[in-house]
């Protein structure tokens, strides 16, 4: 006898929560991470970049986007596109790939994520392009990039019946827009203007406070349902993140003799973005170890890799969530223990085929996003511009652009 759906108010409740978890990590975490980052004549505006990102997101996502990745499987490679504009879809209606709550709560939830991804590609490319690019570019990238990759991994498609594990956006998410991130910003070139330390430290600080804090509805909201996988996401989550932080503290111990704030903070954000995909698959040992060597990866991505390549990823969006992301998706394929979830079995347990699927995950995602990106960033590029004026860039946008000043003078 097949169980029938039945909506739980338990696991609507917490949905709900993790939802509005998740939307606070964007609008104000990501803002605030960022815009303390950089100079104070360019604060406002990327503090924008990040907001906008989630207001054009969330009417695309209502409109087509939600059902394309979500809709119901067409070859392994799209949704089906039915009921746009949630024509035909009533409150109570189960959501198919989460049976116990809402679609349009599982609906939001998917919107959030979308949201916050392509706003962490702005850390990239804040000071230097236009905001009108940034306004055509941001639901570009939504239709074009996340909403097949999303289907892909999530949606049903072909990488979630080859096997490949991603519990809430190793590579859907944080992959995806460290591709797109450095792609983006090698088109762009480097800066000119050479005013590098933040303005103000403290708005990061609360920034990654608010991202630690709004990730446990990222994590442990992905289970779908208020239980023991959740329960398990949200300890993990929490634990890959502090030995991230405090590995990066040792290495900058090591490096320069002295722990730094901004340091740590970065490995914060590193472990939160390496436990993602792995959350609901692993014990709290192998989140412990995953978590401490993230920090290492990322921490000479940024300080070796870069300036040996010479790209200007002004605020290290590839290092940390490229970097953490393929990571986190590695360590998936690793540590997946089948007694957390019976749906992932690692190499640790006797499932190497689990590292081929992770890969293929790995070199899809990489290859998607960063092709598409490219080819976004050559046609805005041709068509309204990409890049400020020399002048507008050493100014700051925020009077050049927005006629705004963040302080008084």
């Amino acid at each position: 006898m097949v169980a029938t759906a039945v909506l739980n108010s338990g696991d609507t409740a917490w949905m709900l929560t993790a939802t509005a978890l998740v939307m606070l990590m964007t609008v104000p975490g990501v803002a605030l991470y960022y815009g303390g980052m950089v100079k104070k004549e360019n604060v406002l505006n990327t503090l924008f970049m990040s907001i906008i990102a989630f207001a054009i997101t969330s009417v695309i996502w209502v409109i087509y986007a939600y059902q394309f990745a979500f809709g119901t499987d067409v070859y392994g490679l799209i949704g089906n596109g039915a009921n746009l504009l949630f024509n035909g879809i009533d409150s109570s209606q189960l959501a198919p790939l989460a049976p116990t709550i809402p679609t349009t709560i599982y609906s939001a939830f998917e919107l959030v994520f979308a949201a916050i991804t392509v706003a962490l590609i702005s850390g990239a490319v804040v000071g230097r392009m236009k905001f009108k690019a940034w306004l055509a570019f941001v639901p570009l990238w939504i239709t074009i990039v996340y909403v097949p990759i999303s289907h892909w991994v999530w949606g049903g498609g072909w990488l979630a019946k080859i096997g490949a594990l991603d519990f809430a956006g190793g590579t859907v998410v944080h992959l995806d827009c460290g591709i797109a991130a450095l792609v983006l910003c090698i088109y762009l070139g480097t800066r000119k203007d050479t005013k590098l330390l933040p303005h103000h430290l403290g708005y990061s600080v609360l920034g990654a406070a608010l991202l630690w804090f709004g990730w446990f509805g990222f994590n442990a909201g992905s289970a779908l349902t208020a239980g023991g996988l959740a329960s398990s996401a949200f300890l993990v989550t929490n634990t890959a993140t502090a030995a991230a932080m405090i590995s990066w503290m040792i290495i900058d111990i090591i490096k320069t003799g002295k722990p730094t704030v901004l340091g740590a903070i970065t490995g914060a954000v590193c472990g939160l973005v390496a436990i993602t995909p792995a959350s609901g698959y692993v014990t709290v040992t192998g989140a412990l170890i995953l978590g401490f060597i993230t920090s290492i990866f990322s921490y000479y991505a940024m300080t070796w890799l870069k300036p040996r390549f010479g790209y200007d990823d002004s605020l290290d969006v590839f290092a940390v969530h490229g970097v953490s992301g393929a990571w986190g998706a590695i360590a998936t394929g690793l540590f997946a223990a089948p007694f957390i979830n019976p749906l992932g079995v690692g190499l640790f347990y006797g499932n190497p085929m689990q590292m081929v699927w992770q890969l293929i995950d790995i070199l899809t995602v990489v290859a998607w996003s960063g092709g598409w990106t490219l080819v976004l960033a050559f046609v805005l590029d041709k068509t309204i511009g990409l890049r400020v004026t020399p002048e507008e860039e050493l100014e700051g946008l925020d009077t050049q652009l927005h006629e705004e000043s963040g302080y008084r003078i």
